[in-house]
């Protein structure tokens, strides 16, 4: 349950503080940019089963493999990019959180 909560609180509650925190201005639509990293996941279906709860997703799947987080941290350096580049590094840091937790039988 714990696992859970941390992998869906980084996923869904973590990007709205940020804009909040970092981008108050622009809340809502940051919001939306951060929230709408959860979009790399598409990459889920290319592979059998969609969702398997004791996989690792990082370095398994097309969009969560080491060259495209590479192009992620690119995007985040890169300013007319960098809230897309958060987006994708918050579900990147998301999934490892989750990675973590499934080493250690959390």
């Amino acid at each position: 349950m714990l696992r859970f909560v941390i992998h869906y609180g980084l996923h869904f509650v973590f990007p709205v503080l940020i804009a909040y925190w970092f981008y108050r201005p622009y809340f809502k639509k940051v919001s939306i940019i951060l929230l709408a990293g959860i979009l790399i996941d598409i990459d889920h279906f290319l592979v059998s089963p969609v969702f398997d709860a004791n996989r690792c997703s990082i370095g398994f799947h097309l969009l969560h493999g080491y060259f495209p987080i590479a192009l992620y941290v690119l995007l985040f350096i890169y300013k007319p990019t960098r809230i897309v580049g958060l987006a994708l590094l918050l579900h990147i840091l998301a999934d490892t959180a989750d990675c973590l937790m499934l080493a250690l039988n959390v």
